[in-house]
């Protein structure tokens, strides 16, 4: 009885391993299938492989887009640009201010937290969101009004570091959030570069707040980004990042509020770097068992690995030394991407066979982008599969023997 007992366990093994050979294509709620997920290249390849459907991936993202907002290229935002254009003071501002032919006024200022400067024996001078010149103006001008110059003295300010600013990111962002940039940690302080009074402020720019904020996303309409400041609305375009034309990228002051727009669409054209996308990709992977016995031996890290934005599936997967090796045995592999959609929070599990997809020709079609914060698990070949079924009958044949 003992016996078929042992016997039956190693039947009901045998059998369990080879229920794990196969699986139920991934299901998901968003339609996926007919390429209306967050990109088309979500899609199923098409076994016809109908040279008619080359890059039709594309073509069906672009059917969903929106016109831009900010309509032709480089001519919408001049006002705004022109507005908010320059260097601005913000609250925390260290400025160096200088009366020619009197030293009661000289001396380092801070701009408060009402965003005035307050100078000796004058009224206090408003600062937040205005230029250096303007400033100056105001202080000859109170220095008249009271009495201690006759006539317009020659006055100085002049930036010698420029404090953080806390800013808000919303919209069409891989990480919508409240974050404080630029600024400079008191122990990285050049005390050279202050007293030279030429304080730079790229820090505060607007690319550095949407990168902030994990970048634009490729939904994102970046020719009409909004910029709330003081309660007007100002919009710019920022296409020129990537098409190598200037772009309007202001300083951004304390309290100012960035909404990014979306195209309701992927665009793949922003699907590669810039000042304004995510500064890379922390993919989460899963190696496969075989020739690897685990990721450190297949040179992955213990969670994620860093690739750059633009990334694709296939790409990644070789990263993840998914594909190659002997082909009699590694022939059959298969990958499967988790994804989430960023806009409606919804997961997506895509399921590839790799050395399938690598020699369609029509490849590019079906090779998804990878977003931030995306994972992938590889499978092992058919033979490796069967061979790890006689590694477990063995084991199971040595121990049923040793117990007879």
């Amino acid at each position: 009885m003992g016996l078929r007992l042992k016997f039956g366990a190693v039947l009901i093994a045998t059998l369990a391993l080879g229920n794990c050979a196969g699986f139920e294509t991934p299901g998901n709620l968003e339609p996926v299938a007919t390429g209306a997920g967050y990109q088309a290249q979500y899609r199923a390849p098409d076994v016809t492989r109908n040279a008619a459907n080359l890059l039709r991936s594309a073509q069906i993202n672009a059917s969903k887009c929106r016109p831009p907002r900010g309509g032709v290229a480089g001519k919408t935002d001049g006002l705004a640009a022109q507005a908010l254009r320059g260097e601005r003071l913000s609250r925390n501002d260290l400025v160096n201010i200088r009366v020619g032919d009197d030293e009661t006024f000289n001396g380092d200022y801070v701009v408060s937290r009402d965003g005035t400067l307050k100078l000796p024996f004058l009224s206090p001078i408003r600062a937040q969101g205005r230029s250096t010149d303007a400033i100056e103006a105001d202080i000859a001008n109170q220095l008249v009004s009271l009495d201690f110059f006759a006539d317009q003295p020659r006055v100085s300010v002049r930036v010698a570091d420029y404090a953080s600013v806390s800013i808000g990111v919303s919209g069409a962002v891989f990480e919508p959030r409240a974050s404080e940039i630029g600024g400079v940690p008191g122990d990285q302080v050049d005390s050279r570069r202050q007293e030279a009074l030429g304080a730079a402020g790229e820090g505060r720019n607007l690319s550095v707040a949407l990168r902030s904020a994990g970048g634009v996303r490729p939904d994102a309409d970046i020719s009409a980004i909004e910029v709330r400041r003081n309660g007007r609305l100002y919009t710019l375009d920022m296409r020129g990042v990537f098409e190598g034309r200037n772009a309007s990228d202001i300083m951004l002051l304390t309290g100012d509020e960035v909404t990014v727009p979306s195209r309701d669409c992927f665009q793949e054209e922003l699907m590669r770097p810039s000042p304004i996308s995510p500064p890379g990709i922390s993919l989460f992977l899963s190696n496969l068992t075989q020739p690897a016995g685990g990721n450190a031996p297949a040179g992955i890290g213990r969670d994620v690995r860093e690739v750059p934005y633009g990334t694709r599936y296939l790409q990644a997967v070789i990263s993840a030394n998914c594909v190659g090796g002997a082909r009699a045995s590694s022939g059959d592999r298969s990958a499967v991407l988790f994804s989430r959609n960023p806009v409606t929070g919804i997961s997506v599990v895509v399921e590839r066979s790799i050395e399938d997809l690598i020699r369609r020709a029509d490849r590019d079609d079906y090779d998804p982008f990878l977003l931030p914060g995306d994972a992938l698990a590889c499978y092992d070949s058919t033979v490796t599969n069967v061979g790890e079924v006689g590694r477990v009958l063995g084991i199971l044949g040595f121990t049923l023997a040793t117990t007879l």
